[in-house]
């Protein structure tokens, strides 16, 4: 018979610290996390891995929790705005504005890599029952769903002229003209970034006269909108987006860490935007990889103050720097399982096993408390001094797993040393875990009869 090694004193804290979790689908998963997050303004949810099931369900069940017994009206996720926004007209049954005569035909949202990121059953199951939520409540009350990225160049674009055909066509005769700068780089903006370190391109003169105008335009463009200034809004955002864009993919070639830093600075300035305009009593749940949920100051990306992300800047500019109930952030891990990712950028999805996690690896700490599934409250295990300072003394590392998975280098290509203490107010784990369920290509069927209507159709 085999011996067991010797636990250690921190894993056995560590062991006695987990608070076993129920079946994610149990009614009672998500109030285990009650004490944690009720009182939070911004509840950062990341992710080990954009194509874990149980992270993305888990995330559900939470957030849909935290809208129903605590007021959370703002669910808003690592994805493009323009896509988001296709969701949010569906689940608050907002109407389309009509096309102008120059816009191209809709598509569904989520069509670029990496498409089962959000395209996935367990999404559609959230979004469904969004729709039903909101149903039957004033739209002061509805939840509603927002993009924070900033990879929707061209979409941005046309949105934009587009509003403006509408409402003042000659500001969109000068908004093509601006923008048009940008056009022959669309369906390539990395190729934009190339061009503008060789000295051949150089827009940003005319996507930021575009925000400018349309900002100073504000009063008079939302006295216009037939729908409580919701069209102006969405608008001003996507010329946000295409300012922030235009700086990305010149900066993504000088530096990838002032790349990071000016993606996750937009994703957290279009959160200020949208909780400003639901007002003080707003309360906002965030979708993103962990690597953008953690706070990056704990990270060897953010060592040093070379990147910045989400999480660092949250508790910054909405808490008091060190967490105050204001922000919370929450990751998530796993030992073991499947994934669905890709190998290279623009590959096709695969469903790969995951790798037991490395014995320098928080994860393995976690693997070895024998517990299936539970949550570290890691903002109220520091006040278990022995816990912490034994916790601080470790140098180990936390394995990152973005659309690409490389099991052959997952040292160098997945892992990286973390203080987990302070990376999250609270962790979550998942032993064994599987791939989402990507949406079938046909046109999916709902109990509600909405099956020309679904956003995700094609």
């Amino acid at each position: 018979m085999p011996i067991k090694p010797k636990m250690s004193h921190l894993q056995t804290l560590l062991t006695t610290a987990a608070h076993p979790l129920p079946p994610i689908h149990h009614p009672t998963f998500a109030s285990h996390f009650d004490s944690l997050l009720s009182s939070s303004r911004i509840t950062l949810l990341g992710d080990g891995s954009h194509g874990t099931s149980q992270f993305y369900s888990a995330r559900a069940e939470i957030t849909k929790r935290l809208i129903t017994h605590h007021g959370v009206t703002t669910i808003a996720i690592e994805a493009d705005w323009p896509d988001a926004e296709t969701i949010d007209r569906y689940i608050r049954q907002r109407p389309a504005p009509k096309p102008s005569s120059s816009s191209s035909a809709s598509q569904p949202p989520f069509q670029r890599f990496p498409t089962w990121m959000w395209r996935n059953r367990e999404t559609f199951d959230l979004i469904e029952w969004l729709r039903t939520y909101n149903a039957s409540r004033p739209a002061a009350q509805q939840v509603g769903f927002y993009g924070l990225d900033l990879y929707s160049l061209g979409t941005s674009i046309r949105a934009v002229t587009d509003y403006l055909d509408r409402i003042d066509p000659a500001a969109g005769k000068e908004a093509r003209r601006r923008y048009g700068c940008l056009q022959p780089w669309v369906e390539d903006p990395t190729a934009y970034g190339l061009a503008s370190l060789r000295g051949m391109a150089d827009c940003e003169k005319g996507v930021v006269d575009m925000l400018r105008d349309l900002l100073q335009r504000r009063l008079e463009y939302t006295e216009l909108d037939p729908h409580d200034g919701e069209e102006y809004h969405s608008s001003q955002q996507n010329a946000y987006l295409v300012r922030d864009a235009e700086r990305y993919y010149k900066a993504m070639y000088y530096s990838s860490a002032e790349s990071w830093t000016l993606r996750d600075t937009h994703m957290v300035d279009t959160l200020r935007r949208v909780l400003r305009r639901k007002g003080p009593a707003g309360k906002a749940v965030v979708w993103a990889h962990n690597s953008h949920c953690g706070d990056a100051r704990y990270t060897g990306m953010g060592r040093g103050g070379r990147e910045v992300n989400i999480g660092q800047l949250c508790r910054e500019q909405f808490g008091d720097g060190d967490g105050d109930g204001e922000v919370v952030l929450v990751g998530c891990g796993t030992h073991a399982g499947t994934v669905a990712a890709a190998r290279e950028w623009d590959e096709k999805m695969e469903v790969m096993k995951v790798r037991p996690s490395r014995e320098d690896s928080w994860e393995w700490l976690a693997h070895r408390t024998g517990v299936e599934s539970f949550v570290w409250d890691l903002r109220g295990m520091k006040g278990n001094g022995e816990l912490r300072e034994l916790m601080e003394r470790e140098n180990r590392l936390e394995r990152f797993i973005g659309v690409i998975y490389r099991p052959e280098t997952e040292r160098m290509s997945h892992y990286s040393e973390v203080d987990l203490l302070d990376q999250f107010d609270a962790y979550v784990w998942f032993d064994r875990t599987d791939a989402v369920q990507p949406l079938e290509t046909g046109q999916p069927k709902t109990a509600m009869g909405t099956e020309e209507t679904y956003p995700f159709g094609l």
